[in-house]
């Protein structure tokens, strides 16, 4: 991982709320939510939140609870805080690997597509089971490999043509890097958590059209920042390249791809 891997910044959180939430993060926000209304927490912890996909579904389902909505980027809670109506949310940036907060505070901790993006995997589960109380839940999701992902495995073959001897490969080594259910397991066994179930989760990706998906990996991720450090003047023609892909891979009206995901559930 790179260190612009992490930069959710400038109009990134504008287009990854408006585009990405709904092409991929949405059906699994769901998912996660329920889940963890299962499990009857009433102070629950969101890390990596982002732009508030995950807390709009929890705060829906648990009006009253308590949710203290974390994240890294301070651009991507701000614009949070735009999109939440309702429910007992706070918002503050914070370091998964160091979290801001006692032992034993919370019933459930909860983080969507983050855990790729920590740099020390092992000392973030040693925090989450940290601040969790005894018999609570840590519950995150992963992506599974990007062949298994097929809207941002077209972008990343279609840029590596735009871009031959650099090929941008973000989505491939970050989102999409992290998905090793053997590694998964012993780095929460390495954390202290011994009681884990893993659920491999599929679901559709669907856009109104194949420029759709094409502008919100490539201007709603930080494959933009890949691109713009190549050349700043082919956003576009990065677009353009992958919107034309997408479309001989699904058409050229409304499109639909599989995505899979792994949905990890820890107890303390």
């Amino acid at each position: 991982m790179t260190n612009t891997d992490k930069v959710f910044a400038g109009s990134i959180p504008e287009f990854y709320d408006r585009l990405m939430v709904p092409l991929i993060f949405e059906p699994y926000a769901d998912d996660l939510a329920a889940r963890v209304v299962k499990t009857g927490a009433r102070a629950i912890l969101e890390i990596a939140a982002g732009t508030g996909v995950v807390t709009r579904a929890i705060a829906a389902r648990l009006p009253t609870a308590q949710i203290i909505a974390t994240d890294l980027n301070q651009p991507m809670l701000d614009f949070a805080k735009t999109r939440q109506r309702g429910g007992e949310v706070s918002w503050k940036q914070a370091d998964a690997l160091a979290l801001p907060f006692g032992a034993q505070s919370f019933d459930a901790v909860v983080c969507q597509f983050g855990a790729m993006f920590f740099p020390d995997k092992v000392q973030a589960y040693k925090e989450a089971r940290r601040v969790l109380k005894p018999g609570g839940h840590y519950l995150f999701n992963v992506w599974d490999e990007i062949s298994a992902n097929e809207f941002a495995d077209v972008v990343t073959q279609t840029l590596a043509t735009l871009f031959p001897n650099d090929p941008p490969r973000f989505l491939a080594r970050t989102p999409h890097g992290y998905h090793d259910v053997d590694r998964i397991r012993g780095e929460l066994k390495s954390a202290g958590f011994d009681n884990v179930t893993i659920d491999a989760v599929e679901a559709r990706s669907k856009a109104p059209s194949p420029r759709d998906p094409a502008v919100a990996y490539c201007q709603g991720t930080p494959l933009r920042n890949e691109i713009e450090a190549r050349d700043a003047s082919r956003l576009e023609e990065a677009i353009t390249r992958a919107a034309e892909a997408l479309a001989r891979w699904f058409g050229s009206g409304p499109v639909d791809g599989r995505i899979r995901a792994y949905v990890i559930t820890a107890i303390r």
